[in-house]
């Protein structure tokens, strides 16, 4: 997989992690709303052109890092979010 760079962009009670890919202007992004000390991951879009290469999982895995970095809760709204958790039971520890 070509590089990946994944940045954190807040605004208030909502933000989102962007990704970077190396060969690409397109860039994938996870959106998220806050209420409490819960994050709801609302939306993963990743460009048809930049798919299949583990963006999304990527976009994941950085919130994962940040809720355990930050001690917040991840509340799945967005449904590959939700199996992404299913998926690393391992992250039980910060699903709201």
């Amino acid at each position: 997989m070509v590089g990946v760079t994944i940045t954190k962009h807040e605004f208030g009670s909502a933000g989102e992690y962007h990704a970077h890919v190396a060969d690409s202007e397109h860039i994938g992004r996870l959106t998220w709303t806050e209420r409490g000390l819960v994050r709801y991951a609302e939306h993963t879009l990743v460009p048809t052109a930049i798919g299949g290469r583990g963006v999304a999982m990527r976009l994941v895995e950085a919130m994962v890092a940040d809720a355990r970095e930050n001690h917040f809760k991840i509340g799945p709204v967005c449904s590959y979010v939700e199996v992404a958790f299913r998926r690393h039971p391992e992250w039980a520890d910060v699903k709201a």
